[in-house]
């Protein structure tokens, strides 16, 4: 049933989760200012870093079969709008990330969300 949800409905699921997680491990890390919060969540939130986070997982095979499934399917989702402050391929890697943590909410795999994120800030990616 979760894969025949829309990937952009995926993705704007995604986006609200992952963002979530992010503020939160940034206010775990002691920061206590709103706009410091803000200007650090961007380094992790932003459509131009989710798609190097995404790249560098995929570079490393670190996703399943299903999960780059998901991602491609959003990836290459038909449509061409995109935010002013980056490019359309940037964008749908952006889409595919977060369309991947929306499905991964929906099918109740926390814990893989938490390995995603996980792997992410160990890297120290950004």
């Amino acid at each position: 049933m979760t894969k025949e949800i829309n990937s952009l409905v995926l993705a704007y699921l995604g986006d609200t989760i992952y963002e979530d997680y992010i503020r939160e491990y940034l206010i775990n890390q002691g920061i206590r200012n709103v706009n410091e919060l803000q200007q650090e969540a961007i380094k992790y939130v932003s459509a131009k870093a989710q798609a190097k986070f995404l790249k560098k997982l995929l570079d490393n095979d670190f996703f399943n079969d299903e999960e780059v499934k998901i991602i491609k399917r959003a990836r290459n989702h038909k449509n061409n709008s995109h935010p002013k402050n980056c490019d359309i391929v940037t964008y749908k890697y952006a889409t595919g990330f977060e369309a991947l943590i929306g499905y991964l909410k929906l099918e109740n795999k926390i814990s893989r969300i938490n390995e995603i994120i996980n792997e992410i800030l160990k890297e120290n990616i950004c």
